[in-house]
């Protein structure tokens, strides 16, 4: 008696579900629309903070929520259950595939530098499983079966790749936490005039780019990187939704990731 008493219990909220969107394509309340976006919010969480571990320092958590928030949303207006699947799956399969749509358009870095990345640290728990302790840099790169240049070209791409707060934590040599800027050279060694050239020239086409946003655009660029601002609170400064913020915010940064794309080898000789 007590397994179909839970197989009962696993299939009313797909039945709730289904009787909800019924009346809602029936009805068109957004009543209606917005107790199903509710009672299925738990999926949109699930799916991201899931993932919160592999994500990389440059992704915005919050971003990835409203964009699965949005995915949710469109869900209950494109479902349709005569195709056989249960709301919950409909659901889950757009808003999984939303979230890993955001952090591909999210990442600056080209997919081979990614797969790359992902082989470092493969190779780096096999060492770890096999001798006890973390491999150095050449034994990380005959793991890898490559020369030790190539190794740190990879990881001096995948550095310029990360656009992330110098006050985030990242490991250092010594496995210690540290903030990142306390990894980066001292300033002595930045005053190379080929260098210094380079970040000036960086920064003045970035201000460029910047300056031909809309007024809006920069606006919204302001209170979320300047004054740190969450896009629920932006929306509530703009007078938009949360969803309509994290439009704008991957508008802005899809145009300057166009506006600066010929100027790739120069941002990263900057770096």
């Amino acid at each position: 008696m007590t397994e179909p008493r839970r197989a009962s219990r696993r299939r009313t909220p797909d039945a709730a579900a289904l009787a909800l969107h019924t009346e809602y394509r029936r009805t068109a309340d957004p009543r209606l629309r917005d107790r199903l976006v509710i009672g299925y919010a738990g999926i949109v969480k699930h799916i991201v903070y899931r993932k919160l571990r592999e994500l990389p320092a440059w992704c915005e958590v919050d971003d990835l929520l409203s964009c699965g928030l949005e995915a949710l949303i469109a869900a209950v207006d494109r479902f349709d259950p005569e195709r056989g699947a249960t709301f919950e799956q409909y659901a889950w399969t757009r808003v999984h595939g939303a979230v890993l749509d955001e952090l591909r358009r999210q990442d600056w870095a080209p997919r081979p530098l990614r797969r790359w990345e992902r082989d470092i640290a493969k190779a780096s728990e096999q060492f770890v499983t096999i001798h006890g302790r973390r491999p150095n840099d050449d034994e990380l790169a005959d793991a890898m079966a490559i020369d030790r240049d190539h190794l740190d070209r990879l990881r001096q791409d995948l550095q310029a790749s990360e656009l992330t707060s110098l006050n985030s934590l990242v490991l250092d040599e010594e496995d210690s936490t540290v903030e990142r800027i306390e990894t980066l050279p001292s300033l002595e060694d930045a005053l190379d005039p080929e260098q210094a050239t380079a970040s000036a020239e960086a920064k003045d086409k970035f201000r460029r780019a910047f300056a031909r946003l809309s007024e809006r655009e920069r606006e919204l660029a302001v209170l979320l990187y300047v004054k740190n601002l969450t896009l629920r609170e932006i929306g509530d400064v703009l007078g938009v939704s949360e969803s309509r913020v994290c439009r704008l915010h991957g508008r802005l940064k899809q145009r300057l990731r166009d506006a600066l794309a010929a100027d790739e080898v120069l941002f990263r000789e900057a770096v």
